[in-house]
């Protein structure tokens, strides 16, 4: 499988965490990983990785996310 990490704007509580890591297990082929509140990022891996439907799912449940270098 392969990481990749996203930068998420205004994740910044629980209740933000629940919401992302939900809509990106929702998204088939996605693994979630570690979610950061402090660093606003959240690892994830899939074969091969799917980021514009991560990005997507996560526009749906109202947040902007930029892949990471």
């Amino acid at each position: 499988m392969a990481e990749f990490a996203l930068r998420i704007e205004g994740m910044h509580c629980g209740s933000c965490v629940r919401r992302v890591t939900q809509a990106l297990a929702s998204t088939d082929g996605i693994e979630v990983g570690e979610v950061r509140i402090g660093a606003a990022r959240v690892t994830t891996s899939a074969t091969p990785p799917p980021v514009d439907l991560a990005i997507a799912a996560l526009a749906k449940v109202g947040f902007i996310a930029h892949l990471e270098p």
